[in-house]
């Protein structure tokens, strides 16, 4: 305690005076004042204090009299109460939220109570983890962009939710459980549980606890007066509710309340029914995009292009717009977005590549000024009310369930004919299937052949109208030429093709081919006959390219763009042009000024890259290059100066025409061949219009020119035609199963993984019938019940083994010989003169001899000479109609030939394989020729009643012999010992055959004279079940193709521990979830702990090796522990390829270890470690654009693995990629766009 000294004064007398006596400072000096309220001091608070000895007085305050310190005063402490002991209290949950109410039905004139219905109650305890409602509340606010790998995505729209029926129907469908004996003892997903048996009963099995000894210990009384209250009641507390109840009477079963009230309730009101669907619906309606709109003006207050596809976006429809590059989609686009901005909701548009998001990025900001942007590895105002992503982007975000969807009222799908790629096609339909309701949907898309049938799928999807907006019509028409030039004197061999009304010229055609040939006539006679037909050499190359752009500069036909399938020789090409130069003074000035503008972003050594100087060289002459090599911000550079004007010359890939629209005056082809990947081969229709369309700027002018260069021969016109004129490729599904889709639908209880199989494009040709299935399937349900039911008593009592006998025969039969027609033996067999047992819908085991073999571009067809009855009318009309034939077990085993029952004719007849019922070990020499001939000259009304030759009639009368010879067939060639078939099921059938035979000869119920009516009911009705079962299988989940490549996925999971034997998502699956790809391999690197011991750069350089996309060896310059962690990887993946091959997957290990290239894994080292980019160039012959590519997908692959790493529970990973993500971005290869400043 500190107390502050003060001088003590006299208290004062009432007499004197009011004096104060006040100290001056620290100098001891005092005044007198006559003051009243005088200070007692001039120092601010006094005077200084002093302190005491803090030891002191501690001892005297708490040791020397401690009586003052309340813990001595028991009146003052705390209260102790004794505690009951309640075991059952450990035992008491919270209880759930009540999923469902009782609403009263009344009569709606008298008010009175009719009976109680169950109604599901909204907002019941909803979140993003247990909701797939859009009523539930939103997450927090850092994760309403990009929502959480463990939310609930939003309800798919098209899908139906389960209701309160269908929860009952379930109830009831699920079999009865036996509380005593039914109950499990260990829970799904866990190792231990618990033993409910009594103490009498046996030890439990090892793994379980046995309840009753953990509870022998415990009082499970509540103290003397509880115990006494519950004598007689076992279950304590419990029991005292049990035996308070005064209705001891036990209630019956129910599978809810509401079946209990409504059995009392005396009447019932009637729901109406729904109506019934059309059985044809249709879902994708045709817009005639010509016919005029006569109140557009009155309906669109602004005018805008596409005014249909506009006036449906008016009500709020899906449109799906088909057009010619060039033909004005975006406008349809943009007016989606103003209506978006208007209505004060969101829209998002997609784009199939990151380079077009920020080329649109631009546009739409220029337009609406509320634009974000969401790629990879850059976000831009994701508040605003227009969001540009990639698909993949959008994808991530529904299976997060991010709240931006909420908002959500228009997603455009922009070049939507890129869902045909093989790789990434699948994200469209995976986006297109799991966005909700409430979302509409405009589709972009080039001119496609099945425009309709797509937007049916997607109409059927979504259960709402799709308007298809499609026109041929092109706002600048083209016209296509061939050019044989190769020098200033021949620059003028241009010839037209195709005309811009769809002309094909082969006049045009022709001159070009006569041009080739006298040059290369020409040729020969200088330098000899041997000379190459193509000299495809750089030197060749240069003539060409120098005399073309001659012609056309001279012709006002600048900018062009020249399509070349190579990134090598689109820099050999640029590069080979030095003496060109297309500029004036005045745009190399402004091509300067925007080239160091645009470059003084970049660090010093970047702006001397050998790429950047050499592009700049090019720029300044009017010269660019456009592939995935070049460097990102050299090819935005070169995008933003062509659209200028100001490049004339591009040398591009097919990627450019990806792009944005960024017309040309001319396009050229280098060549129409190309490699795939695979193969080489000739440019596709749809390939060719996609890159041709880019010939011809709107508005300026009149046509658009498409020239082919002829630098070797000129191709077949065929070929030509085909690839100018044919029909651009279908849209095709390209949808597969990926172990991310099947573990963030596993992860959701409320979706199905078979119902997004159902759902997808390439189910669709086979679900689209399923309302006519269920229709179908439900009338012949009342038909089976109408049927009258066979009599099988007495000797009909093995009538259905019978028919089962029968049917398995028939079927074993037709599989022999199907397997017989596809052998090479067996078709060696089918030569003119074998005799053949012919059984199809004219002829019924009628025998026939071949006399002629030929082959279509499908099968082989066999022209048979075959034997029949002598028709009685010649109009079969008048014939009367035949009955059905009771199959006796003559008719079944073996052949019943065909003998006519009066004069015998002939027919010659075109057979297929499948027509032939047997093949004989008899051959008869005919003469085909002659037989065919003769057979053909009698067809003709003139020569109709002439006799047949010789040969048709011995050739008859052979026949004929042989069929009464052999009523029950001619000997046969046996596929195993005459045709060599060792196939396992052809003698498995036989053998089979064989016995089904003995059977059937055996049976009892064909002597009985009621066998062919009682057949005749029990075949009726097993067709209809046959036929129930085949719409069945239709309409279940095993009809689907996916269906057993999906079982062998779960089982690979459930494998590697990402799922339990109950489908439910483990640690390791949500992990799984958080990855963009290769997601098994990088989960078992991570609870591997593979990467937790390597540095933050080794750990980047690994990583390479999973999303390089260009093959090569990693070299012998590494470390040694980045070569151990290339193996350990490589082990790994190994490991998940054998466990795929052990689950029946078709991948083989070495496929599966072979998508990892490690060749830029020195790269990447060195780059992490801050070796400049112009350093980088000497350690790897890959193009600087590949280079960068991979750095930006490997950062966005350290981020996800950043987050899955938070989510295990791992921060020393997580800091390490987090480390490793700051490592890589840096410097020329995260530079921003120039489209997003």
């Amino acid at each position: 305690m500190m107390e502050t000294e003060r001088l003590v004064l006299p208290p004062p007398d009432p007499l004197d005076l009011p004096l104060r006596a006040v100290e001056l400072g620290c100098t001891g000096h005092w005044e007198l004042l006559n003051l009243p309220g005088a200070p007692e001091s001039s120092l601010p608070h006094g005077l200084p204090p002093c302190a005491p000895d803090l030891q002191q007085e501690a001892e005297q305050l708490f040791l020397s009299s401690p009586a003052w310190l309340p813990l001595h005063g028991v009146e003052h402490s705390a209260r102790k109460w004794q505690r009951k002991t309640d075991p059952w209290s450990l035992l008491a949950v919270l209880g759930a939220p009540v999923p469902s109410d009782l609403q009263a039905q009344r009569h709606p004139t008298t008010g009175q109570i009719l009976g109680y219905k169950e109604v599901l109650l909204e907002n019941t305890n909803l979140s993003a983890t247990t909701s797939l409602s859009l009523r539930r509340p939103p997450g927090p606010a850092s994760q309403s962009l990009w929502g959480n790998p463990t939310q609930y995505p939003f309800w798919p729209g098209g899908m139906d939710e389960p209701t309160i029926t269908d929860l009952n129907t379930r109830e009831e469908a699920e079999e009865e459980i036996d509380f005593e004996k039914d109950l499990l003892t260990i829970p799904p997903g866990f190792k231990k549980g618990m033993d409910f048996a009594p103490k009498d009963c046996p030890t439990p099995a090892p793994g379980l606890l046995s309840l009753s000894c953990m509870l022998e210990p415990l009082d499970l009384g509540g103290g003397d007066e509880d115990e006494n209250e519950a004598v007689g009641q076992p279950g304590g507390p419990r029991g005292d509710t049990v035996s308070a109840s005064p209705c001891s009477a036990p209630l019956a079963r129910a599978s809810s309340l509401e079946d209990l009230v409504l059995k009392e309730a005396s009447t019932a009101v009637s729901t109406p029914e729904a109506p019934e669907p059309p059985s044809q619906e249709q879902w994708a309606i045709p817009v005639d995009a010509t016919s005029p709109v006569g109140d557009f003006y009155r309906l669109i207050p602004q005018p805008a292009f596409q005014k249909q596809a506009i006036l449906h976006l008016e009500r709020h429809d899906s449109v799906f717009v088909a057009a010619h590059t060039s033909a004005g989609k975006t406008v349809v686009a943009e007016y989606a977005i103003a209506l978006a901005q208007k209505h004060m909701t969101r829209t998002i548009y997609t784009s199939p590549i990151k380079a077009l998001s920020n080329q649109k990025f631009r546009d739409f900001r220029n337009t609406f000024g509320d634009v974000g942007l969401l790629t990879g590895d850059v976000q831009l105002h994701p508040e605003a009310s227009c969001l540009i992503m990639t698909t993949e982007i959008l994808r991530s975000m529904l299976y997060s369930g991010s709240d931006v969807i909420r908002d959500l009222e228009w997603v455009i799908f922009d070049e939507v004919h890129y869902i045909n790629d093989v790789e990434r096609g699948v994200v469209w339909e995976e986006v297109l299937i799991m966005l909700p309701d409430h979302v509409s949907i405009i589709l972009l898309s080039a001119t496609v052949p099945n425009a309709l049938e797509f937007a049916d799928w997607i109409g059927r999807l979504k259960r709402r109208q799709i308007y298809v907006i499609s026109t041929v019509t092109r706002p600048v028409p083209l016209e296509h030429y061939l050019f044989t030039g190769n020098s200033s004197k021949t620059q003028g061999e241009l010839f037209l093709l195709l005309d811009s009304r769809g002309a094909f010229h082969t006049k045009g055609y022709y001159a070009a081919v006569e041009a080739k040939k006298e040059r290369m006539s020409k040729h020969a006679q200088t330098f000899g006959a041997k000379q190459p037909t193509h000299q495809g050499g750089p030197a060749q190359d240069r003539g060409v390219y120098l005399s073309l752009l001659a012609s056309l500069r001279t012709r006002a036909q600048l900018p062009v763009v020249v399509f070349t399938f190579s990134r090598g020789r689109c820099d050999e090409q640029a590069s080979g042009l030095t003496s060109l130069d297309l500029t004036t003074s005045s745009e190399k000035s402004e091509i300067h000024l925007f080239l160091q503008r645009c470059l003084a972003r970049l660090r010093g050594s970047d702006r001397q890259l050998p790429q950047v100087l050499h592009m700049s060289e090019l720029l300044n002459r009017g010269l660019g290059v456009h592939h995935s090599g070049i460097l990102p911000i050299l090819k935005e550079i070169v995008e933003m100066l062509f659209s200028r004007g100001l490049v004339k010359v591009l040398f591009a890939t097919e990627t450019f025409a990806m792009g944005v629209n960024m017309p040309a005056r001319t396009v050229v082809f280098d060549s129409m061949r190309k490699h795939d990947g695979s193969t080489f081969r000739d440019l596709l229709p749809g390939e060719y219009v996609q890159m041709a369309g880019r010939a011809g700027r709107r508005g300026l002018d009149p046509t658009g020119t498409v020239i082919l260069l002829c630098k070797g021969r000129v191709p077949e016109m065929a070929d030509l035609h085909r690839m100018m004129m044919g029909k651009p490729s279908q849209l095709q599904s390209q949808f597969r199963l990926t172990y991310t889709m099947i573990l963030n639908l596993l992860r959701v209880d409320a979706l199905r993984v078979e119902d997004m199989m159902k759902r997808s494009f390439s189910e669709f040709p086979s679900r689209k019938d399923s309302k006519a299935h269920e229709q179908a399937l439900a009338e012949l349900t009342k038909r089976l019940g109408a049927l009258e039911e066979p009599d099988m008593t007495g000797q009909l009592v093995d009538l259905p083994e019978y028919y089962s006998w029968g049917e398995e025969l028939t079927e074993t039969q037709h599989m022999i010989q199907r397997r017989i027609m596809e052998s090479v033996n067996g078709l060696k067999s089918l030569s003119a003169g074998r005799v053949v047992v012919v059984k199809n819908q004219e002829h019924h085991n009628a025998l026939g001899v071949i006399l002629q073999v030929s082959s279509n571009s499908t099968s082989r067809v066999f022209t048979t000479l075959v034997l029949c009855d002598k028709p009685l009318s010649q109009d079969p009309q008048d014939r009367g109609p035949a009955t059905a034939e009771v199959p006796y077990p003559d008719d079944l085993v073996g052949f019943k030939l065909f003998l006519p029952e009066g004069p015998c004719d002939h027919t010659v007849v075109k057979l297929q394989p499948g027509d032939m019922a047997a093949i004989t070990t008899k051959v008869l020499r005919v003469n085909g020729e002659k037989i065919l001939e003769d057979f053909s000259k009698r067809q003709q009304p003139k020569f109709k009643k002439d006799p047949p030759l010789a040969a048709v009639t011995t050739a008859v009368q052979e026949l004929l012999r042989l069929a009464q010879a052999h009523p029950a067939g001619p000997p046969t060639l046996d596929p195993v010992n005459d045709l060599q078939l060792k196939d396992m099921s052809v003698v498995e059938g036989g053998l089979r055959a064989r016995k089904l035979e003995e059977l059937i000869q055996g049976a009892q119920c064909v002597h009985s004279p009621r066998f062919p009516a009682q057949y005749l009911k029990l075949r009726e009705r097993m067709q209809i079940q046959k036929e129930m079962e085949r719409l069945r299988f239709l309409l279940s989940d095993q009809s689907l193709l996916l269906l057993p490549e999906y079982h062998q996925r779960v089982e690979v999971l459930r494998t590697l521990g990402y799922v339990d034997e109950a489908g439910t998502v483990k640690l390791a699956g949500r992990v799984a979830c958080a990855m963009s790809s290769h997601e098994l391999l990088l989960t078992e690197l991570m609870f591997d702990n593979a990467l937790s011991t390597l540095r933050p750069e080794e750990i980047a350089a690994l990583l390479s090796g999973l999303v390089c996309q260009s093959p090569g060896d990693a070299g012998d310059q590494l470390p040694n522990t980045l070569k151990q962690g290339i193996e350990r990887v490589r082990a790994v993946a190994k490991r998940i390829g054998e466990v795929q091959v052990a689950c029946g997957l078709n991948q083989t290990v070495e496929e599966f270890v072979g998508e990892l290239n490690f060749g830029l894994v020195e790269v990447v080292y060195e780059w992490a470690r801050g070796m400049p980019f112009s350093e980088l160039a000497g350690l790897s012959g890959t193009p600087e654009g590949l280079v960068v590519r991979c750095i930006q997908r490997l950062a966005e692959m350290c981020r996800s693995l950043r987050g899955a790493a938070r989510l295990v529970g791992e921060p020393v990973l997580g800091a390490k990629m987090e480390t490793a993500a700051t490592l890589l971005r840096r410097d020329i290869v995260f530079a921003a766009s120039l489209y997003t400043q």
